[in-house]
């Protein structure tokens, strides 16, 4: 048999070599991520509750990847400020959005020169949860109900101020949106998350804000709950009426959380994160922990997380046209 000359083995050998190592490399990727902490960026002041809601899907997400899983606070207009960031971020699954649709339908309607586009910027994950916001007073509004309050609002025209985690934001459409169906006069008053809104409300600097975190303040008598903004009532408050069912029919704004990243996400990374959080949405600790805090699990696809921001940003649209929010 004909040997091979030693130029041409050596050749040979270093082709099959680099051919094994990108193979092995490939395999190494795909098997590798996550290798290091993964970074949940919240664009809501720390305490409010989107933060609190990332904490809990925190914990259980890096119990899931076995990789610590770390909260970030880039609160700012509204939530645009971190979210515009995370859009810009390299897509390695290191670097996370877990926002609400306050930054990806109710900004998408209220905001002209959005910096980046809610659906083509990012690498949409999964819906992780719906929930209803809470509509809470100073205890100096002697309103004990929402009828009661439109009729307060009314009789002391620019008495009143309500606060919002930023213009643009969720908190804010759902403050125009019920001044514009009762014709009531509120000052607006923006803050970086709905954390420190609802501190200035418990000191009595604004009366009024629309929060989701407002449990353990109502619970203590520090505000006082006069209805939930979404056509369910919220299950920790059975006996409270909605806005709409305390007062102002047709009222229904429901909010929800998701889970993002920067556009071009790899496709494993992508599934593994969203197959993650659908795992995570059947365990019955975090639904109990959830439903304290009032929360409905999801857990749905990326494809379904596009289709529900397109649909509810055409809805939303409409409602805002319509409460003159924004022109035609």
């Amino acid at each position: 048999m004909k040997m091979l000359t030693p130029k041409f083995g050596a050749a040979w050998r270093q082709a099959l070599t680099g051919v094994c190592l990108a193979v092995a490399a490939a395999g190494a990727y795909a098997q590798a991520w996550p290798s290091k902490p993964v970074r949940l960026i919240v664009p809501y002041a720390a305490g409010g509750f989107s933060d609190q809601a990332a904490r809990a899907i925190g914990k259980a997400l890096s119990d899931d990847l076995k990789q610590p899983v770390v909260i970030e606070n880039r609160g700012g207009a509204g939530g645009r400020i971190g979210a515009e960031a995370v859009s810009r971020m390299t897509p390695d699954g290191y670097n996370l959005l877990l926002t609400t649709n306050g930054t990806h339908t109710y900004m998408a309607v209220t905001e002209k020169s959005l910096s980046y586009d809610p659906v083509n910027d990012f690498t949409p994950i999964s819906q992780i949860a719906s929930y209803g916001l809470l509509m809470v007073v100073n205890p100096s509004v002697p309103a004990k109900n929402v009828k009661e309050f439109i009729e307060y609002a009314k009789a002391n025209p620019g008495k009143l101020s309500y606060a919002s985690s930023g213009p643009g934001s969720g908190l804010h459409f759902a403050g125009e949106v019920f001044k514009s169906m009762t014709g009531v006069q509120m000052t607006h008053v923006p803050y970086k998350g709905s954390g420190p809104g609802l501190l200035d409300v418990i000191a009595n600097v604004c009366q009024v804000i629309f929060a989701g975190e407002a449990k353990p303040h109502i619970d203590s008598g520090k505000v006082r709950l006069l209805g939930t903004t979404s056509a369910r009532r919220d299950p920790r408050y059975p006996d409270v009426p909605t806005v709409a069912e305390g007062g102002l029919p047709g009222y229904d704004l429901t909010y929800w959380v998701a889970l993002f990243g920067p556009k071009d996400l790899p496709a494993d990374v992508r599934e593994r994160l969203s197959v993650a959080i659908r795992n995570i949405m059947k365990d019955e600790a975090l639904q109990k922990q959830f439903a304290s805090m009032g929360l409905v699990p999801v857990g749905s696809t990326p494809e379904q997380l596009v289709s529900q921001i397109r649909t509810e940003t055409s809805k939303l649209r409409e409602v805002a046209v319509q409460s003159g929010i924004v022109s035609p």
